[in-house]
């Protein structure tokens, strides 16, 4: 049973939605249709993988560039001052700054994370958590950790408001189905659970269900250059590897079982390019002797979950049982055997072609490749630094990262580290800037493993994961 703090909120957006001169605002979306450009067939599937995801709409949009642009009208003191005293292009800066947006490298008048298309709509894309920035940099597949998904979509919303147009299906979904409590991760678990609820194994809709119990929880996203050394996916290991399964995310009720089959051969191309990412290079300078004692103590003591890098690369895999590993179980308990089944019987694995693991044991140990651009560490993001992940001791409590200031000397997030929240940061946007590992489904704890290591020994360790 919903409370009158939930139903009242989606009472007065469903009405909102339906009324005829607000709806009457909104652009007509360009989505929707199937095929690409004549001149992408020149291209490698890799290549027009790219461009599909971030030319191609495959969701109704979230808002338009008229609502965007107003977003800072809503923006709380002083920032409201100085952008309204900010020229169009600084106070564009400003807007992708606060919700962790950031330019394509190809085109850098438009975000990668947003489809933004010839009549002004902007639709999310898969870079959205998955396409970060690093020193400046837009690196495509970098984990993006400062995505302000429920920041910008109630600054979008009251722009709305303000404007006189509708609200989309984030507005409306986000009564139902929190975002993310802090920037930089995602209820996307829980997203995935709600929407496969109200399919069958043919992905045919029906409304008639109930809204199924959800365990609302953040995750970090993974970096996608690991993604070719994976036959598994997600963090439990429990789903086989497959070009289908990239397409969970249009499962809203626009995209009816048609459109999944129509655009199945583009998502074989949208694989494509996500296997081809490599991993980036450590920017600054490395002590090889020191990495190379470093290895020694990885081999001995990483390697056997890890795998092996270098000229004879292997990565196990391997699945280690929750209580072993330690780390938060809220995800792990979250998608319960039920929701593992179904999706392995349905369209997504090609009705149990692809293999699928019901009840893993607990979560996967990933392969490193890049392990020093992809903070924070851990599952769920509670770790800003390799500093910090091999002295389980000394991990923060609450801690908050800079924009754009990259720790080459702990490797990972440059953060202002504090022993509780502070009074502004109790609620709201200012609170989602700050991870706190006391919340729900965000402990730091776990992983204990380097504790038994010498202060030597990290050292050394941590210069040979820079190597990688």
């Amino acid at each position: 049973m919903m409370s009158s703090r939930t139903w009242l909120p989606a009472i007065v957006l469903l009405s909102l939605a339906s009324h005829p001169a607000l709806a009457a605002e909104t652009k007509q979306p360009t989505w929707g249709g199937t095929g690409y450009p004549e001149e992408w067939k020149q291209l490698t599937p890799a290549e027009r993988g790219y461009k599909l995801l971030t030319q191609k709409a495959y969701l109704p949009p979230d808002f338009d560039q008229e609502t965007f642009d107003n977003t800072w009208k809503n923006w709380p003191e002083p920032l409201r001052s100085e952008a309204e005293k900010a020229t169009p292009d600084e106070r564009r800066r400003m807007a992708f700054s606060r919700y962790g947006l950031t330019p394509r490298p190809d085109d850098p008048t438009k975000p990668l994370q947003y489809v933004v298309d010839s009549a002004g709509n902007w639709t999310m894309n898969c870079f959205a958590c998955h396409g970060g920035k690093l020193s400046g940099t837009t690196i495509p597949g970098l984990p993006n950790r400062r995505f302000a998904l429920q920041t910008l979509t109630e600054d979008t919303f009251a722009a709305k408001l303000e404007l006189g147009k509708a609200p989309s299906r984030m507005d409306l979904g986000s009564v139902f189905v929190p975002l993310g409590a802090t920037n930089g991760s995602t209820n996307a678990v829980m997203f995935g659970v709600v929407l496969m609820h109200f399919r069958d194994a043919d992905l045919n809709i029906h409304e008639d269900r109930g809204i199924p119990k959800m365990v609302h929880h953040d995750m970090d996203a993974p970096a996608w250059w690991n993604f070719k050394f994976k036959d598994y996916l997600y963090i439990d290991g429990f789903a086989g590897k497959g070009h289908r399964g990239l397409m969970q995310f249009m499962l809203v009720k626009q995209n009816g079982p048609e459109r999944f089959r129509n655009w199945e051969e583009e998502f074989r191309d949208v694989f494509a390019f996500i296997a081809s990412i490599e991993a980036p290079k450590f920017p600054g300078k490395i002590d090889q002797p020191l990495a190379d004692r470093g290895a020694v103590v990885f081999q001995k003591n990483c390697a056997e979950c890890h795998g092996t890098y270098g000229d004879k690369p292997s990565y196990p895999e391997r699945n280690i049982p929750i209580d072993d590993i330690g780390t938060d179980r809220v995800r792990y308990d979250a998608l319960t055997p039920a929701h593992r089944k179904a999706y392995g019987e349905s369209w997504f694995t090609d009705y149990a072609k692809l293999p699928n693991i019901d009840a893993p044991e607990g979560y996967v140990a990933p392969p490193l490749h890049g392990i020093w651009a992809s903070a924070p560490y851990l599952h769920n993001g509670s770790v800003p630094t390799l500093w910090h992940l091999l002295r389980p001791a000394e991990r923060p409590v609450v801690w908050k990262g800079a924009e754009d200031d990259y720790d080459h000397e702990r490797v990972g997030l440059k953060v202002e580290v504090l022993p509780q929240l502070p009074d502004y940061a109790r609620r709201g946007a200012a609170r989602r800037e700050y991870f706190s590992t006391k919340s729900f489904g965000k402990s730091a704890a776990g992983h204990d493993y380097p504790a038994k290591l010498t202060e030597a020994q990290r050292e050394a360790v941590l210069e040979y994961l820079k190597t990688l």
